[in-house]
């Protein structure tokens, strides 16, 4: 079955390790793993941020005051996927770092996520639609060549917490 097509805008917005989160994000990777998880032809903007700039995104729209690893904003679903994710490049790098994976794999699997939020799946309106989506990811992923990331056996350097959810 061919993948959907995709318009992809990919901005670096970040004063600090500009080269490290380029290098970890191509944007031929990032083309892959998002039209790996459209079910639909897409037009998304990728833009990577600091941690300022994240965490005032996320106190305007979702009211919380710290930044968050990537937030989603969907504009529509059908007939085409419009939607802008906003990666925040410090959490990313901390999380990958405390989870014992690449820069590259977090990345990846934070691309999935928010393009599967894009389309409608959302793990905070009850347990089995969390279970729902984390299959779903998995399944992207694997498809991808990138392990379970809700596995319970990824190497922690946190002191041996679980997996990061999203809720």
């Amino acid at each position: 079955m061919p993948m959907p097509p995709l318009q992809l805008s990919l901005q670096f917005a970040l004063d600090q390790q500009v080269a490290r989160h380029r290098q970890a994000l191509p944007r031929h990777q990032v083309l892959r793993c998002i039209r790996h998880a459209l079910e639909q032809p897409g037009e998304i903007t990728v833009r990577l941020v600091d941690e300022a700039e994240g965490r005032a995104l996320n106190r305007a729209y979702r009211k919380r005051d710290y930044a968050t690893n990537v937030l989603t904003f969907d504009y529509a679903s059908e007939p085409v996927v419009i939607a802008d994710l906003v990666l925040c490049a410090p959490v990313i790098a901390r999380e990958a770092k405390a989870l014992g994976k690449t820069l590259a794999q977090h990345y990846a699997h934070l691309l999935v996520h928010g393009t599967l939020h894009a389309q409608g799946w959302d793990h905070e309106t009850g347990e089995a639609d969390a279970v729902a989506m984390e299959a779903r990811e998995t399944q992207i992923l694997a498809g991808l060549g990138i392990p379970d990331p809700y596995r319970k056996n990824w190497r922690h350097k946190n002191g041996g917490q679980t997996p990061i959810r999203f809720f």
